[in-house]
This record gives C-alpha cells, structure tokens and sequence, in this order.
C-alpha cells in the first residue's frame, strides 16, 4: 500500500522499478544491504521486502533543494 503523501501512480511505478533492480541484485548474489546502498540509502539488517519499499521511496522523494 502506498503511503498517503505520495502519488499512488509515480509509487507503484516506483515499486515496480524497485522490485526489478532488487531482483537483479538477488540474482547476482547480493543482499538486501546491497539494494539499498546501490541507491546510496543507510543499509541496516532489513529483508528484501522492507528494501524494495525503502527504495521505492527514495526514487519518489523530491529533490533536496540547494541554497544558493
């Protein structure tokens, strides 16, 4: 379920990216730390589930935006 701040159609296409790339790191070996530091996001001991919607997430979150 999408969280209620997000766009319900930018998170499940979010989701879906998420679960693609994390399948992939699966494939090749890798751990669910290995998501999400692949996405440059603190990696704890989490299980591939709570990963996929972490990066979710991330890829739905706006821009920090800069100081000039």
């Amino acid at each position: 379920m999408s969280p209620t701040y997000l766009n319900p159609v930018q998170y499940a296409q979010a989701l879906g990216y998420a679960r693609s790339v994390c399948a992939r790191i699966f494939r090749d070996g890798g751990s669910p730390a290995d998501a999400l530091s692949a996405f440059k996001l603190e990696a704890g001991s989490t299980d591939w589930a709570t990963a996929v919607d972490r990066i979710a997430q991330s890829l739905c979150a706006s821009p920090a935006r800069k100081a000039a």
